[in-house]
C-alpha cells in the first residue's frame, strides 16, 4: 500500500465519495470543534450525489486519490473563493489538504486571481493559517436554527 497522492480534476464518478467525505469529515473530522448539535445542523445527511455533483462542476474542483481512492477535495470559484474543503478523517494531517491547496493555489495565481478568500471551520482556519492566510473576522452564522462559529479569511496573491 502506498501513501503517495495524486491530485487531478474533479469527475462525475467521484460525486458519491465525495459527499460521504463531506458527511465524514463534519461528523468526525470537526467533533473536537463543534458538537453534536452544530454537527448535525451543518450535514444533516451524506448529500446526495447528483447534487453533489452538479455543486462540484459549477467551480473548479480538484479531488485527491490515494491507493484509488478519494481521500478529499478542494473547490475553486473563478473570483478565488474556496467553497469547499474537505479531507477524509484517516487522513488529516497526511499532506491530502496540502496537496489539493498547492493545486488550488496554482490554478488561482495561473487565471490572474489577486487573491483567495474562504469562509473556514476552525480546522480549516488552522490549516489556512499555515498556508499564510489572515483571519478577517470570526463569525457567526445560523444553519437550521443552530449557531455554528466559523472564519472570514483570505490571502494575497499579488
Amino acid at each position: 500500500m502506498s501513501d503517495e497522492i495524486q491530485v487531478r480534476p474533479f469527475q462525475d464518478t467521484d460525486a458519491k465519495a465525495a459527499a460521504q467525505i463531506f458527511y465524514d469529515a463534519v461528523h468526525i473530522g470537526a467533533a473536537e470543534f463543534y458538537n453534536q448539535e452544530q454537527r448535525a445542523a451543518w450535514a444533516a445527511e451524506v448529500p446526495n450525489s447528483d447534487v453533489w455533483c452538479d455543486r462540484l462542476n459549477a467551480q473548479i474542483a480538484y479531488v485527491a486519490v490515494s491507493d484509488e481512492q478519494l481521500v478529499g477535495y478542494m473547490t475553486l470559484a473563478d473570483d478565488g473563493y474556496i467553497d469547499l474543503a474537505f479531507v477524509r478523517p484517516d487522513k488529516i494531517g497526511t499532506g491530502v489538504a496540502k496537496a489539493l491547496y498547492d493545486a488550488v493555489e496554482a490554478k488561482a495565481i495561473e487565471f490572474g486571481a489577486s487573491r483567495l478568500y474562504s469562509t473556514a471551520s476552525f480546522l480549516a482556519k488552522r490549516f489556512f493559517e499555515r498556508q499564510g492566510w489572515s483571519m478577517l473576522k470570526q463569525q457567526t452564522i445560523e444553519r437550521h436554527g443552530v449557531e455554528l462559529t466559523n472564519f472570514a479569511m483570505e490571502k494575497r496573491l499579488s
